[in-house]
């Protein structure tokens, strides 16, 4: 493992505090460049679309009433 890979493996796992405070750790001065190194596992991505719809269809409910 190199170094460059240990800082993708920590950017994905700092993920979920929040992209400012993981580009604010890694030093970068852009948001985009941050965004490389972050690697999302495809389970949160679906989770984070499921409860999405979710509370889409809790506010959609609502308005049919």
């Amino acid at each position: 493992m190199t170094p460059h890979v240990l800082r993708h493996f920590c950017a994905s796992q700092l993920y979920g505090n929040g992209l400012l405070a993981i580009q604010e750790v890694l030093g970068h001065s852009w948001i985009a460049t941050t965004m490389r190194y972050i690697h999302v596992q495809q389970t949160r991505v679906e989770d984070a679309w499921v409860a999405g719809m979710e509370r889409a269809a809790k506010r959609l409910e609502g308005l049919a009433r």
